[in-house]
């Protein structure tokens, strides 16, 4: 450390001149800083106080933050740069900074953080960030009298409303939580004599007390009160202090000074003795009540020790050695006090402003800066370390003020290094630089510098000081270790011993003593596990048995590394072949398998693939794959592994098929291994549902006055499939034109939706359709008899209306009493007849009108003597046979080929039965009377009987007819329909109307207009029932 002496004029002359001409690179003036934060004092250890990176905008990541100054009070965080208080409490009052400061003055803590980018490294150089922390006063302290007896002495016959000044309480804390209130607490008989005023004298609060009485000494000596004072903290803080007054024999008038404040200027290193100011009073009165002493009054020790102050003259000279540096200024009162029986004093305020002398050398601190640390004065850095890495933090600063206190420093010597401002403070008292290299480092041409910096103040005369650092350039480890080869392959048998040699691997380094000695080891941590190493010789052993089958080819680094600092590494890579040998069984994938198929699959076709394999090699490898047993249902293909079918399944006559399937490698003694199979048959849609209940032919009796929501019957059904293909839908879509008749989709049970009327009155006919949720979806219909009338006494006509309905199309509503629709046709029919009775006459008036003027033509185109060759009147001649053609028995002229002849062929053929002829233009209806008269015949039981016309039983999967021609005959009791989505339904039919089928001419002809019952009242019609 260099030592701080006191320059001759001529060495300071020599400096002024060579500072001077290198000021404008090493000028310390920088932009001010503008990081401050504000924090109450007394704030609990590891309290957040600011982040330098989210507050300033500094970098978050890939630096060093490092606390420079602001120990111990502060810490940092390396990474974040956030600032947080230590177990060091910050007090306000005992920072050496804070300590004598004035009411509005404020308090701040200085701090210091370096940043270094931990990316670019130590040679990009660290960034030094300044900052202030304002600590702000709670209110910590209680406000305190000088003593717990105050004493204060008031002349007997002292006038009323006289003021006399009690001592004021001191309080450590500043503004509203300094003294904020005194109150008096007395006797009652006291209050009488004595209240409290507090005066405002220089912003402090003085507290007086009044005279509200005549005092009489020899009534009463003393009285003895209680004063309180307050601070305007929260929570508030108070103490007290016993106040004694002493009565006292006449003394008319206090001293009085000259002036309320005295402010003088103090020049520090005064000598002692230094007459610093006079204080003067005087007193009215005469006599030794005019003589008057003067004391220091509420000096602090400070002041105690720096200054004295002439009990009699009021001179306040120099008592110690005054110091700038230590108190910048002095504050206290002085009390004058006559020398009366009964005194009587008064005080005013001094301050002495200590004014600044050149008497400090500038002070040069040399420290660590970021990663750069320093031990007993010396730091090391790298020769490899680039151009501008700074090697420290200097710090010159004085502690005079003003011209006193600017500072310049300077290298000196030839050393290849220089200083770079590295602070942005304006403060002239406190300049920091880095310390950086100007050129490359190399340890072997100066393996040491000794740096030394030299600062001079611009105080007259100048002051000057040095101090040193030694800087050591440290040797780098700069080659690092070769293989050679780079890469090292062998081959190697398993099966072999723990411990056998594998190979040697060898590395040189072009360094020496410890850079070049060298270290072998094995990089990858899995190649530890089964090889090792030998660290001094790189000779490679195996540690465990090797398997070809669970690792062919070992793959893995080896590291020679050398002693040096840093540690440099060379790497290797060695390869390991290792030869094979027959020792594994073949390997199904699984030990199981499970394969889906969906039923109805052609023979032939792959049902799944397995996959076998061997970990050996070769023929050892070659696998073969066998069915067992052989029951000629399942075989394999070998190469594929695929499984082919010579079945075609069904999964309603054998869901499940179970076999196992055998591996043999060709070695020599082959292997083998076993795997089971499962094949599970999936469901296919191919089954449609078929009702149980009820019958077609069966019927539910109900009474018009059966109530809404009363269940009717309940459609059950079936379906073989299994899964969505056997979860049915029940739907209504036909029967139901009044809407009468609700069905549950889910249970088939049907409900009364409303009420029922006249029109209602007979037999309904529901047409149900149960449909799957397969893929196509298929379907059933069942037919659902309802019979509403007031009793059920005739059940013959019920039965031959239920058993007509078989044969009845399903397009067709059967719903009721049909005299409501015929009465309304009738009116139609009537107004029809009219009109064209209406159009015939006129058109035999127009064909009379248009004969008539024929015949006048005719007429007046006659030729004489031109005979006529024909009659133009003569009716026209048929045909050759002179006979009009005559259409067979029943059948009507052939209309147009509708629309839908080929789908009504085909559902011909399906049906094989011809529900259709073209040569009738309408079909024939059966009309039974629904009011049978008395005595008639059993017409179910004749119906069942005796049915004309012939039946037909429509099979499942048969084509269904078209919605215009679909018809049921004479269905079986528990016969149901079976169709797909094209099937017909009710959504398409209006009330009580279709378009009727046709039906050839020997139906027609058998059957259009004879009775088809003994019972005369049952005929074809062309109406609806």
């Amino acid at each position: 450390m260099g030592g701080v002496m006191a320059a001759s004029s001529s060495l300071h002359h020599f400096l002024l001149l060579l500072l001077s001409s290198i000021l404008f690179l090493t000028s310390c003036l920088a932009a001010p800083t503008d990081i401050l934060y504000r924090v109450p004092e007394e704030q609990p250890p590891n309290s957040l106080i600011g982040s330098l990176a989210s507050d300033q905008g500094l970098p978050d990541s890939g630096h060093l933050y490092k606390l420079e100054v602001g120990a111990p009070y502060l810490r940092v965080d390396g990474k974040t740069g956030d600032i947080y208080t230590t177990e060091v409490p910050i007090d306000r009052e005992t920072l050496k900074d804070c300590r004598n400061l004035f009411d509005d003055d404020k308090c701040f803590l200085e701090f210091e953080v370096s940043i270094t980018d931990m990316v670019k490294g130590i040679g990009s150089g660290p960034r030094l960030i300044e900052g202030r922390i304002e600590i702000l006063d709670i209110n910590d302290n209680t406000p305190q009298f000088s003593s717990p007896v105050l004493t204060l002495s008031i002349p007997e016959n002292t006038h009323v409303g006289a003021l006399f000044s009690i001592p004021m309480a001191n309080d450590k804390d500043s503004g509203v939580n300094g003294v904020d209130r005194y109150s008096l607490s007395t006797r009652d008989d006291f209050e009488q004599l004595f209240s409290l005023q507090v005066a405002t004298d220089s912003d402090e609060k003085v507290p007086q007390l009044v005279v509200m009485g005549n005092l009489d000494r020899e009534a009463k000596e003393s009285y003895d009160m209680n004063i309180l004072v307050v601070d305007g903290g929260t929570p508030e803080r108070q103490s007290s202090a016993l106040l004694r007054v002493i009565i006292t024999d006449q003394n008319d008038n206090a001293p009085k000074f000259e002036k309320s404040h005295y402010e003088a200027n103090l020049l520090e290193n005064s000598p002692l003795g230094h007459s610093v100011i006079q204080v003067r009073a005087t007193d009215a009165d005469s006599g030794v009540n005019a003589e008057i002493d003067y004391a220091l009054h509420q000096a602090s020790d400070t002041v105690q020790r720096l200054l004295r102050i002439d009990r009699s003259t009021g001179v306040i000279y120099v008592k110690g050695p005054v110091d700038r540096e230590e108190e910048n200024f002095l504050k206290f009162f002085v009390v004058a006090r006559d020398r009366g029986p009964n005194s009587k004093s008064s005080k005013v305020l001094v301050t002495v402003i200590i004014k600044d002398q050149n008497d400090n050398f500038p002070a040069i601190e040399i420290r660590g800066i970021g990663l750069v640390t320093h031990h007993n004065g010396v730091a090391n850095i790298s020769e490899d370390m680039p151009i501008g890495t700074p090697v420290a933090l200097v710090q010159v600063s004085d502690r005079d003020e003003g011209e006193n206190a600017v500072v310049t420093c300077v290298v000196a010597g030839d050393v290849p290094f220089q200083l770079r401002p590295a602070s942005e403070s304006t403060n002239d008292r406190k300049r920091k630089y880095f310390l950086q290299t100007t050129t490359l480092l190399d340890f072997e041409r100066v393996k040491d510098y000794r740096i030394e910096i030299v600062a001079v103040d611009s105080g007259n005369p100048a002051l000057s000081s040095t101090n040193s650092l030694k800087v050591q350039v440290t040797d780098i480890n700069d080659n690092a270790p070769t293989f050679s080869p780079a890469v090292f392959e062998v081959d190697f048998h398993e099966e072999n011993q723990p411990g056998d040699k594998v190979l040697d691997v060898i590395a040189a380094d072009a360094d020496s003593g410890l850079n070049a000695e060298l270290v072998y080891s094995i990089v990858d941590a899995n190649a530890r596990r089964l090889f090792e190493i030998d660290s001094s010789t790189g000779e490679i052993r195996v540690k465990n048995l090797l398997d070809r089958e669970e690792t062919e080819r070992y793959e893995f680094r080896v590291a020679a590394a050398d002693k040096g600092v840093p540690i440099k590494t060379g790497t290797a890579t060695v390869v390991i072949n290792v030869l094979d040998r027959n020792d594994n069984d073949p390997k199904f994938m699984l030990s199981s398998y499970s394969f889906s198929v969906i039923e109805n699959m052609p023979p032939l076709n792959p049902v799944g693939v397995v996959t076998v394999s061997d970990a050996d090699k070769g023929e050892n490898a070659r696998v073969k794959l066998f069915v067992e047993p052989e029951n000629g249902k399942f075989f394999i293909q070998n190469g594929t592994g695929t499984i082919l079918s010579s079945i075609s399944f069904d999964r309603e006559k054998e869901s499940t098929y179970t076999f196992r399937l055998k591996a043999v490698d060709s070695g020599d003694p082959p292997r083998s291994s076993y795997a089971g199979v499962t094949i599970n048959v999936l469901d296919e849609n191919d089954n449609a549902p078929y009702v149980t209940k009820p019958s077609n032919s069966s019927y539910t009796f109900l009474t018009p006055l059966t109530p809404p929501e009363t269940t009717i019957e309940v459609v059950e059904a079936e379906d073989i499939d299994s899964g969505p293909n056997s979860d049915l839908v029940f739907t209504i879509t036909g029967g139901n034109p009044y809407g009468l008749f609700h069905i549950s989709p889910s249970n088939g049970e049907i409900t009364l939706a409303q009420e029922f009327t006249g029109k209602h009155n007979g037999l309904h006919r529901l047409v149900v359709k149960v449909s799957d949720k397969g893929k196509p979806q298929r379907h059933t219909t069942a037919l659902v008899h309802v019979y509403v009338n007031d009793t059920k006494s005739n059940v013959s006509q019920i039965e031959a209306l239920v058993g007509h309905s078989l044969y009845t199309p399903l397009d067709h509503d059967i719903a009721g009493d049909p005299n409501y629709i015929l009465a309304q046709r009738n009116t139609h029919i009537v107004y029809g007849c009219l009109a064209g009775l209406a159009g015939v006459i006129m058109v035999i008036v127009i064909v009379v009108v248009l004969r008539q003027r024929l015949q006048k033509d005719t007429k007046s185109g006659y030729q004489a003597g031109k005979k006529e060759s024909k009659d133009l009147y003569a009716p026209k001649q048929g045909p050759k046979n002179n006979k009009a053609k005559k259409t067979k028995k029943g059948k009507a002229p052939k209309p147009a080929k509708p629309l839908e002849e080929d789908e009504e062929a085909s559902l011909q053929k399906g049906l094989k039965f011809n529900l259709i002829n073209d040569n009738v233009n309408d079909s024939p209806r059966i009309h039974l009377p629904l009011n049978y008269p008395p005595g008639s015949p059993d017409l179910g039981r004749h119906y069942r009987s005796n049915s004309p016309l012939p039946s037909i039983q429509l099979q499942p999967q048969s084509p269904s007819a078209s919605k215009k021609h679909q018809a049921v005959q004479d269905l079986p009791a528990t016969n149901t329909f079976v169709g797909d989505n094209n099937s017909t339904g009710s959504d398409q039919y209006s009330d009580y109307s279709y378009k009727a089928p046709k039906y050839n001419n020997k139906q027609v002809g058998d059957y259009a207009n004879t009775p088809m019952y003994n019972n005369h009242n049952i005929y074809w019609t062309n109406r609806v029932w």
